[in-house]
């Protein structure tokens, strides 16, 4: 991986810790996640009517935009369910961590790209590390009761959220080939929040939107624009390097997760957060230094 690809995926990384950050704190997750859609769509409609002028779009691309975005609305549907349902440190490395176990695999069969074996090991440690900076102290209880966690609804959502993430970053990586990436993610934006619109308004009226724009509005802004950055970022390092390396690699956010909630929320780090962090990190640059 190159270090351009790398630089790209630390700041998508630190992005999109701190949207989901803004996402758990949301007083109804399901409706900013919907309102930051919106947000985003019309604060870059000039950028998207821009990068649509210099930069066709080849009949391909058009179905990859509403593949993805379908497959978008329904991310952000399971993702404001599981956090409205579930623990951030149950929900985060469930929805975060079936990606990268997958994608590596599926890419290999699907897209027929190549993992040397550093990347192997990185990847292996990346996930390591999510499990292990989530569930330390509760490691012991979980792989006794493996079934257990099933019972909980915030669970079946986070794993219905990483196995959307999976599919829609093989769809992206192909997609990118057609799309230019910030192009591709103003239309995503905007077709899935088009998509989402009459589920979220029927399940909740205009005066909830209404009431959680009035409690939310900055958080909203700011969170859209980094979910825009955050995954733009991404598309592009998708069209620079094998997306069995970053679908993993964007994993390092969970370090910045560990940072935030050491220093932003005062929370105590332990050393289960720390090791884990560690891991992850190892696990990058395993990735970083893979050919």
């Amino acid at each position: 991986m190159t270090a351009f690809a790398l630089g790209l995926i630390l700041v998508s990384a630190l992005c999109h810790a701190t949207w989901n950050l803004l996402l758990k704190r949301a007083g109804n997750q399901e409706v900013f996640a919907w309102a930051l859609l919106i947000s985003t769509s019309i604060m870059l409609l000039p950028l998207g009517v821009a990068l649509f002028l210099f930069n066709p779009i080849a009949t391909p691309g058009y179905w990859f935009v509403l593949v993805s975005a379908a497959l978008q609305a329904f991310y952000f549907v399971m993702l404001g369910r599981a956090y409205s349902r579930g623990d951030l440190g149950l929900v985060y490395p469930i929805a975060r961590g079936i990606g990268p176990m997958l994608v590596p695999v599926l890419a290999v069969v699907l897209l027929g790209e190549r993992v040397a074996l550093p990347a192997v090991i990185g990847i292996a440690l990346i996930v390591v590390g999510i499990y292990v900076v989530s569930w330390w102290g509760r490691l012991r209880q979980i792989l006794a009761r493996p079934w257990a966690l099933l019972r909980d609804e915030g669970v079946r959502y986070a794993i219905l959220t990483g196995l959307t993430i999976t599919v829609y970053s093989l769809v992206d990586k192909r997609a990118v080939e057609h799309v230019q990436p910030f192009l591709y993610m103003y239309l995503l934006t905007i077709v899935s929040s088009i998509a989402l619109a009459p589920y979220i308004l029927r399940s909740y009226g205009m005066a909830l939107v209404r009431q959680e724009w009035g409690r939310n509005a900055r958080p909203i802004v700011v969170a859209g624009l980094l979910f825009f950055v955050a995954y733009g970022l991404a598309l592009t390092a998708f069209s620079l390097s094998q997306v069995s390396y970053v679908a993993p690699a964007r994993e390092v956010g969970i370090v910045f997760g560990v940072l935030m909630g050491m220093f932003v929320l005062k929370e105590q780090s332990g050393r289960g957060r720390l090791l884990g962090a560690a891991l992850v990190v190892a696990g990058l640059a395993l990735i970083a230094l893979s050919p």
